[in-house]
Formats: C-alpha cells, structure tokens, sequence
C-alpha cells in the first residue's frame, strides 16, 4: 500500500491541460496543490502513454481465469462428492496448471468447505438380529412412550 493517496483521474486531466497550455510544472504544482514530482510524472506519463489513467499495481497474477472460478463452484454444487484432486486434474486437462490447495481456497471463498464423513461402527450381524427384536417388541407402543426414550448415537 503507497504512502499517500492516489491523486484523482480529475486531477490528472488537469494537470496536463495546464502543461499543454504552457505553465510550468512549478506552476501547475502550487496552483493544484499536488507536489511537483507527482505533476512531472503525470506529465511525463501523458507523454509516453497518451493517457492519465493510473497504471495496473503490482501483484502476482491469478492462476484460475474469470471463468475457471464459477466452473470450479458449479462442478461442485453439482456433485458435492467431488474432491480437490478431480478439479486439478480436470483443470489441466484444459490447460491450466494449479495446485490443490488453490482450488480449495477457491472453494472455500464461495462458502463451500470440505468435510469428511463421519466414522461408523459397522453393524455386525448380531447388532441387525437386536435391533430386529427391539422393532418386533416395541412396534406396537404408542407415541408417549416414544417420546420418554433416549436416543444416543455412537458415532459421536
């Protein structure tokens, strides 16, 4: 982030308007209230560029385009089982090489985290011929005695 502010594109326009009219950059400086460096490089800028419209800043470009961002998201809220790995490799295969933990971070601005199943017992068979006798024996209560039940969860 620069020091001071950015000097408007308002600003600018008048800056060379007074040079091409003849002032001096001291001149222009002490009648806009702008430092003299900065007039000179406007000025100077105009005259390379033709333009006063402030240059792009510096920053390392991103790797996923425009387009590959909202692919990404609709490819996963289509099949919410996809993983980061099948994104990368669907995304080189278009040419663009990035890394997992790019893709994720994409996700993740889109609010779509990653989770991982939770872990289960697995049933056995005994475990099937219990719950069996429990549904055989208690099917016939009424809602009452439902609701007096505690259920847990193992998985928890």
């Amino acid at each position: 982030m620069g020091k001071y502010k950015e000097i408007s594109q308002e600003l600018r326009k008048k800056c060379v308007d007074l040079h091409k009219s003849g002032s001096s950059l001291g001149a222009i400086s002490k009648r806009l209230k702008v430092p003299r460096s900065s007039v000179q490089t406007i000025v100077r800028k105009y005259k390379h560029h033709g333009t006063t419209q402030p240059s792009y800043h510096s920053g390392r470009r991103r790797v996923l385009s425009p387009r590959d961002e909202p692919t990404l998201v609709r490819k996963v809220q289509i099949n919410p089982r996809t993983t980061a790995k099948d994104l990368v490799k669907m995304l080189e295969e278009t040419g663009t090489k990035v890394s997992i933990s790019t893709v994720k971070r994409v996700l993740y601005q889109h609010n779509l985290k990653g989770h991982s199943a939770r872990k289960k017992p697995l049933l056995q068979s005994r475990h099937k011929k219990a719950r069996l006798r429990f549904a055989t024996a208690h099917g016939d209560k009424d809602r009452t005695f439902w609701r007096n039940i505690l259920w847990s969860d193992k998985t928890k």
